[in-house]
C-alpha cells in the first residue's frame, strides 16, 4: 500500500465537472493499493493518517494532529501509485490491485479513518477525476507499507 499525504489548506475532487468531495484544512490522501495488501495494511495506514502530527503549534513546531486543528481528509483512490517506471517509456501496472479487490479495501480505509473521529470526503472509485489542492507548507509525506 502506498499513500501520498499532502497537508492542505483546501482540496477538492471533481468528476465530470461536478464537485464530489471537498475539504478545507486537512490532508489530501492519494491511496494506491497493491496486490497482497490486506485489511491489516489498511488499518495501519488509517491509524497513521489519523494520528499524524504535522500541523504547527503556537511555537511553529509540527505538533498538532487533525483532531486538534479541526482538520479533515479527502481520500482519493489512485492505482497509478502502484505503477513502475523503471523500464521502458510507459508505466507498468503489474503490482496494482485489481479494482474489484481494491475498492472494498479503499472503503475500509475510509471507514477506519472515520472511526478515528476524522471527517472524510472521497472521490469516486475508478472514475476519471480532477483533483485540486493548495498544499500548505508545502508538506508532502510518502507512506509505503510492504
Amino acid at each position: 500500500m502506498k499513500m501520498v499525504i499532502q497537508r492542505v489548506s483546501r482540496a477538492a475532487v471533481r468528476v465530470e465537472g461536478r464537485t464530489v468531495g471537498e475539504i478545507e484544512l486537512g490532508f489530501l490522501v492519494l491511496v494506491g493499493l497493491e496486490r497482497g495488501d490486506t485489511e491489516e495494511n489498511v488499518q495501519k495506514a488509517a491509524t497513521r493518517v489519523a494520528s499524524l502530527r504535522v500541523f504547527e503549534d503556537l511555537q511553529g513546531k509540527m505538533n498538532l494532529g487533525l483532531d486538534e486543528v479541526g482538520g479533515a481528509v479527502l481520500a482519493v483512490s489512485q492505482f497509478t501509485l502502484a505503477a513502475s517506471i523503471k523500464r521502458g517509456r510507459r508505466p507498468g501496472f503489474d503490482r496494482a490491485m485489481p479494482g474489484n479487490e481494491a475498492e472494498p479495501l479503499f472503503e475500509l480505509f475510509v471507514d477506519r479513518v472515520r472511526a478515528e473521529g476524522i471527517s472524510v470526503e472521497t472521490g469516486v472509485f475508478g472514475a476519471m477525476m480532477d483533483v485540486e489542492l493548495v498544499n500548505s507548507g508545502p508538506v508532502t509525506l510518502l507512506w509505503e507499507d510492504a
